[in-house]
């Protein structure tokens, strides 16, 4: 059967929220999409697509409840619910850059092709505003690879007093982050910076520097589902094992760090690769209790003793 039945067959024969939703699941699963850009299965995926389309706020059933799945739509509500999943499925283009939007720390971003869409367990450590982590409230923030520039917004808003440098080499992602620090109203304490990691920072310094690099091995970039190739190559990888930049930073950073200063990299699966990279490097690993891995701590200390000894 053609798309072209399935839609009109949806939009001629169901009514209900429940309906779309359930229609959707099965025309995902029936196309074996690849989800991780916000949801991870067919269902959630399914009502954050209707509820776009509807212009449902996502957190409406906390105050609804599951009775808002027995309203009835238009004939226009389910066309336009049936083109989106339509678009899902031929496209495959991940949901966030359909609707652009998506979620991080609980925040709204408005994303594109232009840039990764968040997804980073850096959310639970920010949340947490890095307890037990540092021994001050940080000033001043560097977000090394900002890309869309959720992470340093994410930041302003735990640490209200601090100033956030947002940093990438990609033009197209730094207007990306722009348009989003002005939406949250933040363009006086974030400021998005054209650098090639510390290229153009000299002489500052930062009590805390938090970065997703690109961090893709080789392996993982040839075995990428479809949906992940529409992101930016730019962001995804990084050399043979994955840690490319990750060497640049360990081999720098230390002079941009205040003296308690610590940075934060994630590095995902590349972690396997870490101590092989980087023998005799004093790193802690964070446990994150909502899921994720591959992020490492380093002080500024640490950093200092390893590079003295590489020399």
């Amino acid at each position: 059967m053609t798309d072209k039945f399935y839609l009109d067959e949806a939009i001629a024969d169901l009514h209900s929220i429940l309906d779309m939703v359930r229609w959707t699941v099965s025309r995902f699963n029936d196309a074996e999409l690849f989800y991780g850009h916000g949801t991870d299965n067919a269902w959630d995926e399914a009502v954050s697509l209707v509820f776009y389309a509807l212009h449902l706020p996502h957190t409406l059933t906390a105050q609804t409840g599951d009775g808002l799945f027995a309203a009835r739509l238009t004939k226009s509500e389910r066309s336009k619910v049936a083109e989106l999943v339509l678009q899902r499925v031929q496209t495959r283009l991940p949901l966030p850059y359909i609707t652009h939007e998506a979620w991080f720390c609980d925040l709204p971003f408005y994303v594109d092709e232009r840039v990764l869409i968040p997804r980073s367990p850096f959310a639970e450590l920010i949340q947490g505003k890095f307890e037990s982590h540092l021994q001050n409230s940080p000033l001043r923030i560097l977000d090394m690879c900002t890309g869309g520039g959720c992470i340093a917004i994410a930041l302003a808003y735990a640490f209200d007093e601090a100033q956030v440098d947002a940093v990438d080499i990609s033009a197209d992602a730094l207007a990306v982050a722009e348009l989003n620090i002005e939406e949250h109203g933040l363009s006086e304490r974030v400021f998005p910076l054209y650098s090639d990691l510390f290229s153009q920072l000299e002489g500052q310094q930062y009590d805390l520097i938090v970065s997703n690099p690109p961090y893709v091995d080789a392996e993982d970039m040839a075995d990428l589902p479809v949906e992940f190739q529409h992101e930016p190559e730019l962001a995804l990888a990084a050399g043979e094992d994955g840690l490319d930049l990750v060497e640049t930073m360990i081999a720098h950073a230390g002079r941009y760090l205040t003296e308690q200063g610590v940075m934060f990299v994630e590095v995902g699966n590349s972690l396997v690769h870490m101590e092989a990279r980087f023998p005799g490097l004093d790193i802690e690993w964070v446990e994150l209790a909502q899921g994720g891995h591959g992020i490492f701590a380093v002080t500024k200390a640490a950093l200092d003793s390893y590079n003295q000894q590489d020399k």
